[in-house]
């Protein structure tokens, strides 16, 4: 979902400390980058490892972060710190934002020199790394769907915990993309998301005992998967399938507001011959990394919730069959948007000789499936369930606790 830019949090900034909903999560802006730019809304300092001052800074000032291999240091006109064989922190004063690539951010920015780039990461308290999630993540709602903007908070709280992980190699434990969860910092955030995630501070979802990763999605279709459904990983016990079909109802679903309810995509010749090219070596086995020219594609298997288990697309070089959420990555639009959901129904055209002219995808729903179907979270807010139920619907057998 896209999110609402709206006024911050006039609140001071919080260092990251141990105290409940407030652990410090390390998230991934840059990677691998020739140099950095960076400044802060106020006062702010640069450190180095040991905590030691490099340089101070003040508002409009613009340092640039530097790279020798793996040593890194901060430029500003002729003003230059010494070389860091570690990191350098950006940290704002009271009152004040660190400022990276145009965007103010909580906590402190963090760069690292590595053999292959730049890593800049925004070490933050969880719960103000969420009020730049949420909002994103949900889509600016009202205050009749605040049921939906909460269950999403303790949904994106329980992900951010499952994934700490001090030693990841990587130097970050979650990235600001949609391989995580999109984050925005200060300038996302909105007053209802913001209320969602101090109303459940503390609160996670936990499955016997333990916090639990609770994947979501925009839009179910109708009804959410199982996660073998999609991804090739045991099922999990509270990610099953999950009708979002209105009580007492045929045809409605508490999902059907969305705009990606359903929805049809077309391939012609071109976009499918440019698809199956540039992306299907990717995910199968390809003869030469030249799949060939497309010649049918055809569902070969479904899964319990009805969506497309396996694709065989044949080609004049063989067949190649894809599985699960793979599916979508392939069938791309011309632009690259991956497929909206497995969730679909196909028809082909061919000329007289049997040659493939066009493909038309009908599908329903937006994303992966698996876990919280945000749409049906919001139209279940509409219909008064409380965030609580909401989330006990989408992820059976948990219940919603504090972190510890």
């Amino acid at each position: 979902m896209a999110g609402a830019c709206a006024a911050p949090r006039s609140s001071r900034p919080r260092p990251a400390s141990d105290e409940v909903g407030s652990s410090a999560i390390r998230v991934m802006l840059a990677q691998n980058a020739a140099a950095a730019d960076i400044g802060a809304s106020g006062a702010w300092t640069l450190l180095d490892d040991r905590r030691r001052l490099l340089s101070r800074g003040s508002s409009g000032d613009r340092w640039r972060i530097e790279r020798d291999g793996a040593r890194i240091r901060a430029v500003n006109g002729g003003a230059r710190t010494g070389w860091v064989d570690g990191s350098i922190y950006a940290i704002a004063g009271d009152g004040g934002f660190v400022v990276f690539n145009g965007r103010r951010y909580r906590g402190e920015m963090v760069f690292r020199g590595t053999q292959q780039g730049i890593l800049t990461f925004n070490r933050v308290r969880i719960d103000d790394y969420l009020v730049g999630v949420v909002p994103i993540e949900i889509g600016g709602r009202s205050a009749a769907e605040s049921a939906a903007v909460q269950a999403q908070a303790v949904a994106a709280r329980s992900f951010a915990y499952v994934h700490l992980n001090a030693n990841d190699r990587r130097g970050f434990d979650v990235t600001a993309t949609v391989a995580d969860q999109v984050y925005g910092g200060v300038d996302s955030e909105t007053a209802l998301a913001t209320q969602a995630v101090e109303s459940t501070r503390g609160l996670v979802l936990k499955y016997a005992g333990r916090v639990v990763n609770a994947p979501y999605s925009s839009v179910c279709g109708g009804e959410t998967a199982a996660q073998s459904e999609v991804w090739r990983t045991p099922d999990e016990p509270y990610l099953k399938r999950v009708s979002d079909r209105m009580p007492g109802t045929t045809d409605r679903y508490y999902c059907d507001i969305a705009p990606r309810f359903r929805w049809t995509r077309t391939f012609d010749e071109a976009e499918l011959v440019n698809a199956v090219s540039r992306y299907l070596a990717a995910y199968v086995p390809v003869p030469g990394s030249n799949p060939g020219q497309p010649r049918a594609v055809a569902i070969t298997s479904r899964t319990p919730s009805n969506r497309v288990g396996t694709l065989k697309i044949t080609t004049d070089r063989g067949d190649f069959t894809l599985q699960g959420n793979d599916i979508r990555s392939v069938l791309r639009a011309s632009g690259g948007e991956i497929l909206n959901s497995t969730y679909f129904f196909i028809d082909s055209s061919f000329e007289r000789d049997g040659h493939l002219t066009k493909l038309t995808v009908r599908g329903g729903g937006n994303g992966h499936g698996v876990g919280m179907c945000q749409w049906g979270a919001i139209g279940r807010a509409r219909a008064g369930q409380d965030f609580r139920s909401i989330l006990a619907t989408y992820y059976p057998g948990t219940t919603v606790g504090p972190v510890r």
